[in-house]
């Protein structure tokens, strides 16, 4: 039963993506339609319109699976390697930047929501 709910979790996440595609192509959006399908997914769980146990198992056994999706694009990169070979040193320091750089925004960005919620919580308990 449990791979029967998280196959139709899984078509409900499909069914997203396919009005991300939808809205895309209608409205011409530079976004890819994925996109635009996660971004009215969210907006439907925050406005309480789907519930999150709708897709919360499908969407798990789909992130299970997610270091597989990235298999393709590391063959690709291998199969081209002639295109990284003189540049090899110089992708070291702006892989090391870029990671760092990623890693120090996303903190910034998480305290500050994370003090924001204290913040909203202390607020609510006056």
């Amino acid at each position: 039963m449990k791979y029967i709910k998280a196959t139709l979790q899984i078509i409900a996440l499909y069914g997203f993506v396919l009005i991300g595609n939808w809205l895309q192509d209608f409205l011409h959006l530079p976004l890819p339609g994925s996109i635009i399908g996660l971004l009215v997914l969210l907006v439907a769980l925050s406005m309480k319109v789907f519930r999150l146990e709708w897709v919360e198992s499908g969407s798990y056994f789909l992130l299970s699976y997610l270091p597989l999706y990235f298999i393709p694009a590391t063959v690709g990169v291998m199969k081209y390697g002639h295109v990284f070979a003189g540049k090899g040193l110089l992708l070291i320091p702006i892989t090391m930047i870029s990671t760092f750089l990623t890693m120090w925004i996303s903190s910034i960005i998480s305290q500050f929501l994370a003090n924001k919620s204290v913040k909203k919580e202390e607020v609510s308990c006056k």
